[in-house]
């Protein structure tokens, strides 16, 4: 009698992924397999845009470092793993570990704008590949249940959640006198991208 045998799955290498990806392919690549992602929805969108305008007017203004958002790669040889955040910073002085396609190890902040379906993903399986990499800093943005959790990483390498201050905001340890308040992000309507960059920044030095 023959054995049976568990079906094998095909791995391919990163470089054989960033070579089938493109701004049509919606897929994230661990441990030598392609998993797919499911569509966002209009509220991610909003959010997401929302998100990266504010942090990006920040990081121009103050001449932080570079910003990047969905479709592109942030590449973990811990793992091994390569994601898509829904948005990541990368401070200056990491400037040289990024590509044109990807960011070659962690970015300094990483966000991740949870769906129903990614939630899992995004608690478990992300929050581990983050910290394992030395990610930072991870913002984790749950519209549907209205939360913010950001995580630090501490001396010991393990992230801690990081307690909002007196007056409700977070401040970000990576991206230099960034704020934000988390009520604003569950606002109907959300407050638009012009009010929204006069509120986020603290003064920094010159």
């Amino acid at each position: 009698m023959t054995a049976l045998t568990e079906p094998t799955v095909k791995t391919i290498s990163f470089e054989e992924y960033l070579a089938m990806s493109g701004e049509d392919s919606n897929t994230e690549w661990v441990n030598g397999e392609i998993v797919e992602m499911s569509p966002e929805s209009e509220l991610h969108q909003e959010i997401g845009f929302l998100l990266l305008t504010a942090m990006g007017g920040h990081i121009q203004r103050n001449r932080l470092g570079k910003i990047r958002f969905e479709r592109f790669v942030m590449r973990l040889e811990q793992i091994p793993s390569a994601r898509e955040p829904d948005i990541l910073f990368v401070r200056n002085e990491n400037l040289h570990r990024l590509h044109p396609t990807f960011l070659e190890g962690p970015a300094d902040v990483v966000v991740e704008i949870v769906s129903l379906e990614s939630r899992l993903r995004d608690r478990a399986a992300k929050f581990y590949e983050y910290e394992q990499g030395g990610v930072p800093e991870y913002w984790l943005i749950d519209p549907d249940r209205q939360t913010a959790e950001f995580f630090v990483m501490s001396d010991r390498g393990r992230y801690s959640a990081h307690a909002l201050d007196a007056d409700g905001y977070f401040r970000s340890r990576s991206l230099d006198g960034f704020r934000l308040k988390p009520s604003w992000l569950w606002e109907d309507p959300l407050p638009d991208m012009f009010t929204l960059a006069g509120l986020v920044s603290d003064d920094l030095p010159d």
